[in-house]
């Protein structure tokens, strides 16, 4: 037990759930004013699928938990966290365009043809999945190139920045490994077209999925794995076909530290 069940059960009468001491440590980080990464995040580190704290659905009493704690043991100044709310309808980077804004930067589409007359500052640059896993991996990598794909907005002003630098610059994806992030990789790499140019695996790759998936891989008990259109590109048929045979998960929430050591290798900075 801890000093935050023991409390819990005491003024609500109820027993913690199982789980509960797996938030201890998220907890004593709040204590002690530390800055916290984006929510997705924090429930990785504590154990648990991303949306755990977002939504009371997928584990009820490890919600109703957590949110007792923060409402009667905190107070709503002591908690600071990175948000993980990014306008969603344009295109945001980091590090991408040589440009004195501070990042990351957010492209309207009344912007699109300035910054497009823009050089860019880098030679490669990572597209991420996940609007939480995005501004983790700029607090922690401030000078990385990096792209928030921002799930499956495909916006007219995303898709046309993308097409442009993808005639300029090496681009890698890096997505959850599921149904719906192979899916969304092929339908960026369909966009793209220059496959000649362009490999988007060369860090996701089949083999590096494989991987991930002995490591990291969460029974898929919540249709995240499913038959959905094939993809088109040869390598997310490969990802797609491996998320089947295996009926296995992975979100990028729980792959931060082995980011933190392959997209340094493929940028050059290692």
């Amino acid at each position: 037990m801890s000093i935050y069940s023991d409390e819990y059960e005491r003024m609500t009468g109820m027993p913690a759930p199982k789980q509960a001491e797996q938030l201890d440590r998220l907890f004593d980080e709040i204590s002690q004013k530390h800055l916290l990464p984006p929510k997705g995040q924090q429930a990785v580190d504590c154990g648990f699928v991303a949306h755990t704290f977002n939504d009371r659905k997928i584990n009820p009493a490890i919600y109703a938990y957590y949110d007792w704690v923060l409402s009667n043991e905190f107070n709503a100044d002591e908690i600071s966290e990175l948000p993980a709310n990014i306008i969603g309808h344009e295109f945001v980077c980091a590090n991408i365009f040589a440009t004195d804004w501070p990042q990351p930067v957010t492209v309207n589409p009344w912007q699109i043809k300035d910054i497009l007359q823009m050089k860019v500052a880098t030679a490669k640059a990572v597209v991420i999945e996940n609007n939480g896993v995005f501004i983790w991996l700029l607090h922690r990598h401030p000078t990385w190139p990096l792209i928030l794909q921002s799930g499956n907005d495909f916006n007219a002003t995303y898709l046309k920045v993308m097409k442009a630098l993808a005639g300029e610059i090496k681009l890698a994806y890096l997505g959850d490994l599921d149904t719906s992030g192979i899916r969304i990789a092929d339908q960026l790499t369909t966009h793209l077209g220059n496959e000649d140019f362009q490999n988007l695996a060369v860090i996701q790759s089949p083999s590096q999925v494989a991987q991930w998936l002995a490591g990291y891989g969460k029974v898929d008990d919540s249709d995240r794995i499913h038959v959905s259109v094939e993809p088109h590109n040869q390598f997310w048929k490969e990802e797609s076909y491996l998320l089947m045979v295996n009926q296995q998960f992975v979100e990028q929430e729980q792959l931060i530290d082995s980011y933190e050591t392959l997209i340094p290798e493929w940028l050059g900075q290692a």
